[in-house]
């Protein structure tokens, strides 16, 4: 229960009565005593209607003067059941904080220019999205394009007169034969539509536009944009100018082979003026976050050598413009480094890594030495805890976060070097203080298996009480090369809060453990994670508090396949939940959106080659041992675990007879709980079936 007031409980906030019981045990009594009102005050537990309450931050832009920070306010809109986005302003004391932009609209994609003067964004409502440059100060704005696609990943050049975005450049979609021509008024059904593409749709966009991304330029000012790049090629992801904003630096893949192998992208260059768009990296496998040094003479990026592997370590490299000087920073870090942005100065980078559950910010000097700043970054991900975070970096290598915890979302924290972050904002404190939440706890437990040393993390009710008994609930986290963490969860306080032990851990293939631990399950998947699984479900039993009657397990995506392999493993959970699920590899091998991907990095052969290593690896293979009562959730959009991976399941368990349901959720992509009300209909689904099946009679 929360003291806002009280600073030891300020150090402890994400500890749980438990280990403050055994820690504290001989200043308890004055603790108790001092604290009393707050121990014992009636705060309400976390509610779903508190869901549209929440508000987080993103996406840090500290000004080039290192004065003041941007950033995107992110809430709820009750009435049209969407996430909203303005954009506010504040200074790295914390004064003068206030909104930029307003209304039920999304801004996004802030940069400031290099003059502190002025800010580029992007803005959206049901017309598409925009570039806008606001006047800081005056609060004039202007509307740059008037576009028919929407633009992204904005950047201005050093000299303040341009900004280079990328966007669809559209081609005509193929036709198989000619139609005589319709009549004038005719009624005529929708023509057919041709598919030659491997990539044809995504989760999330539906069919795919016909088009390629290109990099453009337009005057800050307004007016026509102008098309640098060209060719039935993509060209994605940040764009960085040259000092002189002469040169753009931006990845793609421009290889004839490109359909069929996406990621082996390259860092290319090509002039303001257009012409020839050169390759800077030549090498199988991703480069991608190109930044270039203050004085122009370097390039930092990401990426490494393709070995067609489920997982692989993301590397930070360097090199001399000319190509000379190529080298990786950091070889010994076995972690994954994301946005590299060099210091002020040229002598070295930050970026963020992945690390044991946790985002940290970390300082990379060019003669190989790393310094560790901040281990607060995450808050992102709202629904579930998964690791994730922002930062920038700005004039006198001043520096934003996105920071977060168990108990709260992001918020803005600052600092300045190697000086760690202090908080700027605290968005969610007015309702967060006054809800009991459910405390997190963090344990490592040995596996059954072979005794890797599993990460894992309790959330305990709200008034938990250790004399008590509690039903257990295992929730799995999906990829399955993705991490939890100490992070806030809004499904798991509200699991908890409905009175469940709510565990989550992460088992071998999660990632920020290092390459070693996220590959056990390269071409092996699902199979010792479970054991580590079980382990963790055992060790947290033998703590005294959980009633071993009451065992339930749900995960979504990568955790739904986890959820049906433990069903059809033991019968020992009394009823799950499996999530947007592959149930059979062989038909998720050749629907989902990213089908290239899949077959190419997660199985040593296709499925012809090899129909019996997939079927092996299916959950749908164990149906016949399943006889937990359980229940499938999808999205009728869904394309990277199609609807009919659940299908199959819930056919399967109606055929022999187990008890099942298969709720679809319309208009909802692999990301379920895009929507506030989709969410809250997750939880309530997955809430009302364990209830259906605890034993316990209706209230």
């Amino acid at each position: 229960m929360q003291m806002p007031q009280d600073p030891l409980f300020k150090q402890r906030r994400n500890v749980s009565p438990l280990t403050l019981l055994a820690n504290l045990k001989p200043r308890i009594a004055l603790v108790l005593l001092l604290a009393a009102p707050g121990l014992y005050a009636a705060q309400p537990v976390f509610a779903p209607e508190d869901v549209f309450s929440l508000s987080w931050a993103s996406d840090p832009q500290v000004s080039p003067d290192g004065s003041f920070v941007i950033y995107t306010h992110n809430f709820m809109d009750i009435m049209e059941d969407r996430r909203r986005s303005n954009l506010w302003r504040v200074d790295i004391d914390g004064e003068n904080a206030r909104p930029l932009t307003t209304g039920a609209v999304n801004d996004s994609g802030a940069q400031i220019a290099p003059d502190n003067e002025r800010v580029a964004y992007l803005s959206s409502d049901d017309g598409g999205a925009q570039i806008f440059v606001r006047w800081i100060d005056s609060g004039e704005t202007l509307q740059v394009t008037h576009l028919d696609r929407a633009p992204g990943n904005l950047s201005w050049s050093p000299d303040g007169e341009w900004l280079a975005y990328t966007m669809l450049v559209p081609y005509q979609p193929p036709a198989m034969g000619e139609l005589p021509a319709r009549p004038e008024g005719a009624n005529w059904a929708e023509p057919p539509v041709v598919v030659e593409r491997a990539v044809y749709r995504m989760d999330g966009a539906g069919p795919l536009p016909y088009g390629f991304n290109h990099v453009f330029v337009v005057s800050a000012q307004g007016g026509a944009p102008r098309q640098l790049t060209s060719g039935d090629y993509n060209h994605d992801g940040p764009i960085s100018w040259s000092p002189d904003s002469q040169s753009l630096y931006f990845s793609g893949n421009r290889h004839e082979d490109a359909e069929l192998i996406p990621s082996n992208t390259e860092i290319y260059r090509v002039g303001l003026g257009g012409g020839e768009i050169e390759a800077v990296t030549d090498r199988e496998g991703p480069d991608n976050s190109v930044d270039v040094s203050p004085d122009g003479a370097m390039l930092a990026w990401t990426g490494y050598d393709d070995r067609a592997r489920s997982y692989q370590i993301t590397r930070l490299y360097v090199m001399n413009v000319d190509g000379s000087g190529y080298r990786e920073l950091l070889p010994d870090l076995d972690r994954d480094v994301t946005l590299p942005s060099w210091s002020a100065d040229g002598n070295g980078l930050y970026f963020a890594y992945e690390d044991e559950g946790l985002t940290k910010l970390a300082y990379a000097h060019l003669d190989g030495g790393l310094t560790e700043i901040s281990g607060e970054l995450g808050g992102l991900a709202l629904t579930r805890p998964y690791t994730g975070a922002q930062f920038a970096v700005g004039g006198g290598d001043m520096y934003a976060i996105t920071r977060g915890d168990a108990l709260a979302p992001s918020d803005i924290a600052v600092g300045r070097g190697m000086d760690a972050p202090r908080r700027l904002t605290q968005l969610n404190a007015n309702l967060l203080d006054y809800r009991d939440l459910g405390r997190v706890e963090e344990f490592r437990f040995p596996s059954s298996y072979d005794g890797e040393e599993i990460h894992a993390w309790v959330v305990w009710p709200p008034g938990f009480d250790a004399s008590q008994q509690y039903p257990l609930l295992l929730e799995i986290h999906g990829g399955p090369h993705a991490a939890y963490g100490p992070h806030f969860s809004l499904e798991a306080q509200l699991y908890a809060a409905a009175g469940y032990v709510v565990v989550y851990a992460n088992p071998r293939g999660s990632s920020s453990y290092g390459e070693a631990f996220g590959s056990y399950i390269h071409h092996n998947y699902p199979s010792e994670d479970y054991d580590d699984l079980m382990s963790v479900v055992d060790a947290v039993i033998d703590l005294g508090v959980i009633d071993p009657d009451q065992l339930y397990v749900t995960g979504g995506s990568g955790g739904g396949v986890l959820t049906a392999w433990i069903v059809g493993k033991t019968d020992r959970f009394r009823a799950a939940v499996v999530a947007k699920p592959v149930i059979n590899w062989i038909s998720f091998a050749l629907s989902a959106d990213m089908a290239p991907v899949f077959t190419r990095n997660w199985f040593p052969a296709l499925p012809w080659e090899d129909p019996m290593g997939y079927w092996e690896r299916s959950p749908l293979s164990l149906a016949g041992e399943v006889t937990t009562p359980t229940m499938l959730l999808t999205g009728e959009q869904d394309w990277r675990t199609p609807m009919w991976e659940s299908e199959q399941y819930y056919q399967a368990l109606k055929l022999r007879g187990v008890e099942t349901a298969l709720v679809r959720i319309p208009d909802a992509s692999h990301s379920i709980a895009a929507r506030p009300s989709q969410l809250l209909a997750k939880v309530s689904a997955v809430l009302e079936w364990f209830n259906r099946h605890s034993g316990k009679p209706e209230n």
